[in-house]
């Protein structure tokens, strides 16, 4: 079956972890087999386990923060203009791949419908096709900038990420939108842009869920009545997700799937993709219907097989969930809204 995942850091993966995402996984492991860094010889993602996976589609993402305080050097970068370079390049990978046929960027509704077409008559022939989002506003150096960026293809965008962002406050952070970031909400909406509400502090979330007017989506969040923290959704917040036609995308990270569960300490055998469909069935749940549920794996962002569900070996073990929503009792019309339709409905609204 066809796949839209919502989430992959692909070129955030592939410059700053040195990897080369047209192999095969295999090599990628063999290649970084000894390194010590987490995720390392263990990675799930490249484009040939995503062709074998048959994910038709994903969003493919920006990501840099601008935290000069910040500890992680792979991801924290001392000004705004920094971040902003850092970004160009990832942007620059993704055409390179597009120049070599790997990729292909979808910036409208047109495109999207013919190239899922292409995917579903022709097995496997044409190139992955990618949604440009971004994970954390902080590139943007200002928001009379997003036109630019809009130019350059970005079609969903995150105000921030972990921490405060110039924008507004985001996971392990307390505090609504910044000045500008009200500014870029507005600007956001004049574009036609997807507000992507992942990560988004609490504060945060219901301000910029009243600002923006726009269709909005949640690429890569879970539950908090399953697993208790700050980087879940309440069912409060699921429920006006719900509210707005949004879609929430189910993400992979086992630490988000399973209570307690401590990277370098819990075995991934103790998480399984039943998880991933816990999490997805509590949406549906909420909401009646198999609407507003899909995918969004946030695999290889950061992490690597020690820390995805036990079961899955690569990106290509999305094909084992349809099984699992079926022998959970879903039909098959609510099955391929979870892998794909759903999402489909989102850019649609947006873009047609």
């Amino acid at each position: 079956m066809l796949v839209i995942d919502a989430h992959l850091d692909l070129s955030w993966s592939a410059l700053n972890w040195n990897r080369d995402l047209t192999q095969e996984v295999p090599l990628i492991r063999q290649s970084e087999a000894g390194m010590e860094q987490q995720g390392r010889g263990a990675n799930t993602v490249s484009l040939p386990a995503m062709r074998q996976g048959r994910v038709a589609i994903c969003l493919a993402t920006l990501l840099a923060r601008a935290n000069p305080k910040g500890k992680s050097p792979l991801l924290d970068y001392r000004s705004q203009e920094i971040a902003s370079a850092i970004t160009q390049g990832q942007l620059a990978y993704y055409r390179i791949l597009e120049k070599a046929g790997y990729l292909r960027r979808l910036d409208d509704w047109r495109s999207i419908e013919m190239h899922f077409g292409e995917w579903q008559a022709a097995n496997n022939e044409p190139p992955l096709g990618y949604i440009l989002s971004m994970e954390g506003a902080d590139p943007i150096l200002s928001p009379k900038d997003l036109q630019g960026w809009w130019d350059e293809g970005l079609r969903a965008l995150g105000l921030a990420h972990y921490g405060p962002s110039a924008y507004a406050h985001g996971t392990a952070s307390s505090g609504g939108l910044t000045r500008q970031g009200v500014e870029l909400v507005k600007i956001m909406d004049e574009l036609g842009m997807i507000l992507d509400a992942t990560h988004l502090a609490e504060e945060s979330f219901w301000q910029a869920l009243n600002l923006f007017q726009g269709p909005v989506i949640a690429s890569h969040n879970n539950c908090r009545e399953l697993v208790p923290g700050d980087r879940q959704f309440s069912d409060d917040q699921i429920r006006s997700l719900i509210e707005r036609d949004a879609v929430i995308g189910a993400a992979f990270d086992n630490w988000m799937l399973y209570p307690g569960w401590m990277a370098g300490q819990t075995s991934n055998s103790v998480v399984s993709l039943e998880n991933v469909i816990d999490h997805i069935d509590h949406v549906c749940q909420l909401a009646g219907n198999s609407g507003h549920a899909a995918i969004g794996s946030d695999l290889d962002g950061g992490f690597g097989r020690e820390q995805s569900p036990g079961d899955l070996d690569t990106i290509a073990d999305l094909q084992k969930i349809p099984a699992l929503l079926r022998k959970r009792g879903y039909a098959e019309a609510d099955v391929e809204a979870i892998m794909h339709a759903n999402w489909l409905r989102v850019f649609r609204k947006a873009w047609a």
